[in-house]
This record gives C-alpha cells, sequence and structure tokens, in this order.
C-alpha cells in the first residue's frame, strides 16, 4: 500500500557498513551560561557568561551543593507588576538564514527568595514561543528546558523573557544555547513561516539520556518508560545519511517486541493540545540478514502501511499530523511476517506561526534614539512592535504596507 497523505519515507543507504570512530566536533553556536562570570569548559563544550549578550538583569549564584556547572547561576530580571508587560531581551549574533536549535534552560533555586518559581513568557524575536511554567519539575528538584528550531531572520537573533499579568516576581533564566543545525536537519519545514516547538524526542532502545558527543547537536534524547516489555539489541552503525542526523547510539539500538504481535506504545507520555505536529520515526534492523515487514499507526490511523526495515534503515516523518489528547503509536507486523516490529526513535515537534518583526531600517533609527537620550523607557529592548502586548512605550506601529511592521510614530 502507498504511504498516508502527507508521510514520507526515507531509505538510507548501508548503516551498517561504517562506524564512527571519533567523537564529533563540538556544535557550532553559542552556549551561555547565564549570570557566570567567566567563560569555561565542561564536557568538550566551551560555555560563555552572559554579561556580552544582554544590559539587565542581576546575576546570582545559588548556594545548593550538586548542582550542574550551568544551573549554579541564573540571571533574574526585576520588574514591578505597577508596570504592566515587559519583556527582557538578549541579543546574540547570528548568520541570517541558518537553523538554530534554540534551548532555554531554568532552575529556579529559590533566586527570588520565594519558595515557588514564577511563570512567565519566552519570546524569540518576535514570536511567542511559550509560557514558561517551571513549577511541576522543581518542585522535584529538577531543571527545565524548552527547545525549539528557528531560522535566523536577520544579523541578530533575540531572546526574551516576558513578565505578564501572571508573573508573580522576576523573571529568571539558567543557560540559553543557539546551535546552528546543518541544512539536511528538518529541511522539510517551511521556515520562512514556522518555528518548531520541541515536544518529545526519544531513543526507544536506550535507559539513559543522550546528549554531546553521542549528539553532534547536543540534542537530548530522552529514554522511553511506559512499562512496555521489550528486547533490544546494539550493534555500531553509520548515520551519515540518515535525514536529521539522529545518534549512531539511537539508530543502533531498537527497542523490539519480544514475539511478532502488534506492539503499542503511548507516545509522548503527555497529553497534546489539538493542532497540526511534525512527526519523525527511525527504524534500524541490527540483524543484518534479515527483513521485516509491519504496518505504523498514530491513534488507529495508518501513518505507514508495509514498512520494510532492513540493516539499511528507514525514516518516516509527516510534516503537519493532527494530534489531540494521548497518542497510541501501535506497529503491527504485516500479514505473513514472522519477525516482531521494532523502533528506534521519534521526535515530535509542534509548529507554531512567526510573528512579525519591525523592518531594520525603523529598528537602527529606534536603537540611534535609544543611545543618545537620557533615561529611555524600560521596556525599551528586542523587537520594538512583536509581540504586539511587549512593543515599545512611545511608539505606535503599523502592518502596512505589507506583512513587516513599519513604525509611524514616536
Amino acid at each position: 500500500m502507498a504511504p498516508s497523505p502527507f508521510v514520507f519515507l526515507v531509505f538510507l543507504f548501508s548503516l551498517f557498513s561504517a562506524v564512527l570512530s571519533q567523537p564529533p566536533a563540538p556544535p557550532k553556536g553559542l552556549l551561555v551560561d547565564c549570570g557566570a562570570a567567566a567563560r569555561y569548559q565542561d564536557g568538550g563544550l566551551t560555555w560563555l557568561p552572559d554579561a556580552s549578550f544582554v544590559s539587565m538583569g542581576v546575576a546570582k549564584s545559588l548556594a545548593i551543593p550538586g548542582l550542574l556547572r550551568q544551573l549554579q547561576t541564573v540571571r533574574t530580571f526585576p520588574f514591578r507588576l505597577s508596570e504592566g508587560p515587559r519583556k527582557f531581551c538578549y541579543s546574540f549574533p547570528a548568520l541570517r538564514g541558518d537553523k538554530y536549535l534554540v534551548r532555554t534552560t531554568y532552575f529556579y533555586g529559590g533566586a527570588n527568595g520565594g519558595s515557588a518559581p514564577p511563570v512567565f513568557d519566552l519570546i524569540v524575536d518576535g514570536t511567542f514561543w511559550a509560557v514558561v511554567n517551571t513549577t511541576a519539575d522543581y518542585e522535584k528538584n529538577m531543571s527545565s528546558f524548552y527547545e525549539g528550531v528557528y531560522k535566523a531572520r536577520g544579523s541578530k537573533l533575540a531572546i526574551c523573557l516576558g513578565a505578564n499579568v501572571y508573573t508573580h516576581s522576576d523573571p529568571f533564566i539558567s543557560a540559553i544555547e543557539l546551535i546552528i543545525l546543518e541544512d539536511s536537519v528538518y529541511n522539510t519545514t517551511d521556515f520562512n513561516k514556522h518555528f518548531m516547538g520541541l515536544v518529545a524526542r526519544t531513543g526507544f532502545g536506550h535507559s539513559g539520556i543522550l546528549r554531546y558527543p553521542n549528539d553532534q547537536f547536543d540534542r537530548f534524547w530522552q529514554p522511553f518508560s511506559d512499562g512496555t516489555q521489550a528486547i533490544t539489541s546494539s550493534q555500531n552503525v553509520s548515520v551519515s545519511d540518515f535525514w536529521n542526523l539522529p545518534p549512531v547510539s539511537i539508530i543502533g539500538t531498537p527497542l523490539m517486541a519480544d514475539q511478532p504481535k502488534p506492539m503499542e506504545l503511548q507516545w509522548p507520555l503527555m497529553s497534546l493540545p489539538n493542532s497540526s505536529y511534525y512527526v519523525a520515526l527511525y527504524f534500524a534492523d541490527p540483524s543484518s540478514n534479515s527483513s521485516r515487514f509491519f504496518n505504523v499507526s498514530i491513534n488507529g490511523i495508518s501513518f505507514y502501511s508495509n514498512l520494510l526495515v532492513t540493516s539499511i534503515g528507514a525514516s518516516v516523518f509527516s510534516r503537519q499530523w493532527p494530534l489531540s489528547g494521548l497518542t497510541k503509536l501501535t506497529l503491527t507486523p504485516s500479514v505473513g511476517s514472522n519477525l516482531p516490529p521494532l523502533i528506534n526513535g521519534g521526535e515530535i515537534f509542534s509548529l507554531l506561526m512567526l510573528g512579525g518583526m519591525t523592518i531594520t531600517r525603523d529598528v537602527i533609527a529606534l536603537e540611534h534614539v535609544k543611545k543618545n537620550i537620557q533615561n529611555p523607557p524600560l521596556n525599551w529592548n528586542g523587537d520594538p512592535c512583536f509581540p504586539p502586548e511587549f512593543s515599545w512605550t512611545g511608539i505606535s506601529c503599523s502592518t502596512r504596507p505589507g506583512p513587516r511592521v513599519r513604525v509611524v510614530k514616536l
């Protein structure tokens, strides 16, 4: 049978013919430890202090033993509720048109003196990304991170925290990562219209978190656990021809049913809002002399039929797949197949529409004004017009002509 609408299959060149003998070079981009005083090396990666990328906020150290290096300091951004919504922005150099993995990390540690972390907005350039709510993780003594994929729209990229009506104390942040991705990674998404927000990235056959040096872009691959009993197998592989370049250890370690019967997985474990999502599934058979056929369905709807999985490997993805609530992934052996189904890895991203951006010449003019007046308004940072609820005090913006915004009154 043909694949379901809008689902694509990519067969790969011989995955098991080569082994990566050396760890990859460190990812290209910026790793920033917010509140840190100096650059340092950690796990083969270079982390920079944040002072050269932000002009506001207070750097604080957390006196909590046993924290990861990047969680030992935070930057908080004092504000008063009476000031109304206000954003606090980092400005980073960027390569226009390049795709970036953007990850922000948070560990509260009582930085504001209260027991509960504040809730606030996360914004990239002029696009609202998410409401940052780390309460549940913090109650478990865990950090939180938000990750997405974004194409730089200019020579600078702004990461902003927005204090809103539900923000009860100063927004805070522990780390920011901007990592340049290769052209083949997530290349079916129209990044001129969308920003991808990570929902789940899973290595189904692994028991621990994988990141750099296993993943050359330092993506986090979480282990899978919903009580499913399965058999795992391992083999060294090369993944240079795999779209999205998942790590060797993910593709070499499948989750495999113990007999040829349907394997049902609840993945991801959380309930999802009703929307369209980017879904990518990765398969490779560690048995070089076997081939297995099975059907893939999501919530009872065929995702791909009679999928052939061999040591060559296969990637099945959909650019926009409707999901809502809890998600059930089912792998069912095809008629006549006597081998159990397997799966190696998977990723799900939400698709966010890009917000507007103030046209460059107006931004340059306003930045010049800002530098030449005493005591400019406190909210004059980041994009002047977007998101609209965080526009700069004292200016008016118009959406005409064209899709971008021009400042028309100061």
